[in-house]
């Protein structure tokens, strides 16, 4: 671990919470493990452009029972035990003789990093009332860095901060080299060590390539101002309508009314499935938000989803692959149609994409995609959009390193646009979720006042 850097102060120029950085270390595999390297395929070459993926858990420390230096201590110890299996994220970015991308690791590399910090007048209360990110920034690292920008920095950095009642733990993982659903495994075997188990119950699969094995040359730099390209730029924010971000509670209760309400109809005349939760709750926000943007009858709304690939592709993948395979599923339709009929018929437009989204159309779109190469944005989700990422199966509340289950999950202010929200397990359980949502201002200002969306009548 190299050595604790001076003291830094972090604080929003607006007022922002006053968070103190009180030194950088940084975290590798416990054991020798010799030089190890992974080819990015397909599925993970498309996200070089996007910025880190952040997520930011709060924990309490139970009255005072649990001390910070001593959870900082199990969470490295642990770290150093977990990232022995996980080796990649203690890696950076690298390229072969080919300039095929791929993970590097060797026992010089620096590995995770991990800083510390104090915001002692800060509760856990305060935070998760917060409904924006701004303030939540200074509480997760990595604002506004590209993944491309791997080959010179940690693939994952970890900020953990003393509260007046807590931790807050913010995370920074390179969405290159990994998909949501390989981070949460990931932190739930972290967790998992921590708590005391000798080794984690579902070891990584870390063989890429058997999902794709075919070798992609990019001839990619970084841009020369990257926090712009995210909206960190005066230029960039002159131009930009501003954001809010919201997060909508549905508790069980709502899921079911509004599940039960698209499915009113069913089953349907064309032989259809009915219509999952995932799909029941999209619709409700795909309609009411289009509501909300006041958009014209002819106008286009695209809804895009970044579906797990792991049990579409052929053959089927194990839901340990570490790695992304997921890929955007996009469909959409004119905002008339969609509010003027029933919400059935955006739930069958969205069924219908999701359903045809086969191993055959997978295949597809990698051969397009191999054969001329684009690095999107991340904003290139269409044109007034929803984008859904993350997902309710994620089991982001039973992560425990041995003092509690998370008091909120939330994420970063990275990888945000007009449109973009996360789906989160409800803290209730269940079938509840939370609905983290990115909308220009005068949107979202319509979209809280709807007691319909709401479920309040």
């Amino acid at each position: 671990m190299a050595g604790d850097l001076p003291e830094v102060v972090k604080k929003e120029e607006t007022g922002g919470l006053k968070v103190k950085i009180t030194g950088k270390t940084h975290v590798k595999p416990g054991k020798k493990l010799d030089r190890k390297e992974c080819q990015l395929v397909t599925f993970d070459l498309p996200y070089l452009a996007f910025y880190y993926n952040q997520k930011l858990l709060l924990y309490g420390d139970n009255g005072g029972e649990v001390r910070f230096p001593e959870m900082v201590e199990k969470l490295k110890d642990g770290l150093e035990t977990v990232l022995e299996p996980f080796h990649q994220l203690a890696g950076r970015l690298g390229k072969d003789k080919d300039g095929v991308f791929r993970v590097e690791y060797d026992d010089d590399v620096e590995g995770v990093e991990v800083a510390e910090a104090v915001a002692d007048d800060v509760c856990i209360a305060d935070l998760v009332a917060e409904e924006g990110t701004a303030t939540l920034k200074e509480l997760i690292p990595y604002n506004g860095i590209l993944n491309l920008e791997g080959l010179q920095r940690p693939l994952m950095a970890v900020q953990l901060t003393k509260l007046k009642d807590g931790v807050a733990m913010g995370c920074a993982f390179n969405h290159a080299v990994l998909d949501g659903t390989a981070t949460w495994h990931f932190m739930s075997s972290w967790a998992e060590i921590c708590r005391g188990a000798q080794d984690i119950s579902v070891a990584p699969f870390l063989e890429r390539t058997k999902a794709r094995n075919t070798r992609v040359k990019l001839d990619i730099t970084l841009p020369p101002e990257p926090a712009a390209a995210n909206g960190d730029s005066k230029e960039a924010a002159a131009a930009a309508p501003p954001l809010r971000e919201k997060v909508f509670k549905f508790t069980e209760a709502a899921i079911d009314k509004i599940k039960s309400k698209v499915n009113s109809t069913n089953p349907p005349s064309d032989g259809s499935n009915p219509f999952s939760t995932f799909q029941s709750l999209s619709v409700h926000i795909w309609r009411h938000v289009t509501q909300a943007r006041n958009l014209k009858p002819e106008d286009i709304t695209v809804f895009t989803v970044f579906a797990d690939c792991r049990k579409r592709v052929d053959p089927p993948m194990p839901e340990s692959y570490f790695g992304n395979l997921i890929q955007a599923i996009f469909t959409g339709t004119a905002a008339g149609l969609l509010l003027m009929n029933p919400p059935e018929f955006g739930a069958g437009v969205i069924q219908k994409a999701i359903v045809s989204h086969n191993a055959a159309a997978i295949d597809q779109r990698n051969k397009e995609w191999e054969s001329a190469p684009k690095i999107f944005q991340f904003k290139d989700a269409g044109m007034n959009c929803v984008a859904v990422g993350s997902s309710p199966r994620f089991k982001v509340y039973d992560v425990d390193f041995g003092w509690g289950k998370p008091e909120s999950v939330r994420s970063g202010c990275n990888n945000r646009f007009d449109g973009m929200m996360y789906l989160y397990q409800g803290k209730d359980g269940g079938r509840s979720i939370d609905v983290e949502i990115s909308l220009e201002e005068e949107a979202m200002a319509r979209l809280e006042k709807d007691k319909e969306f709401l479920m309040e009548n």
